[in-house]
């Protein structure tokens, strides 16, 4: 009998999952056993598909002070992150911008003031004094 899927109408599984629900069956396991269910998740699947949310799993998470602490302190860095980076970015696009119009009076392209003035980072570190 190996290979052969037994399949059950939405009314069966309706019927099996309302009788847990009404209490008839402590358990997807005990219903599983009583009408001689095979799959081992089957049951489960058809609670989660056409049970209400009184039926479903609840996950408690129970968290220690000091976890909550911790999470809150992440939470907060996180935070700082993200404004150091939207202000970087506004930085460098600010910085984009000054180039364009410096460019733009000089008569010249980004590209091509960039290639007569090139100057990498520990160069510009250096003149402002940063190791």
């Amino acid at each position: 009998m190996k290979g052969t899927s037994i399949r059950y109408s939405e009314a069966f599984k309706r019927q099996v999952v309302d009788q847990i629900g009404r209490g008839k069956y402590r358990c997807a396991e005990h219903a599983r056993r009583a009408y001689g269910i095979r799959g081992m998740l089957t049951v489960g699947r058809w609670i989660r598909a056409y049970g209400g949310a009184e039926m479903q799993a609840k996950r408690i998470r129970i968290e220690t002070m000091k976890e909550i602490d911790e999470l809150k302190a992440a939470r907060k860095r996180v935070r700082e992150l993200e404004s150091a980076l939207s202000d970087a970015h506004m930085d460098s696009l600010l910085e984009h911008a000054f180039l364009e119009i410096a460019c733009e009076r000089m008569s010249t392209t980004p590209e091509a003031f960039k290639k007569k003035h090139a100057l990498t980072l520990s160069d510009v570190r250096r003149m402002r004094g940063v190791k």
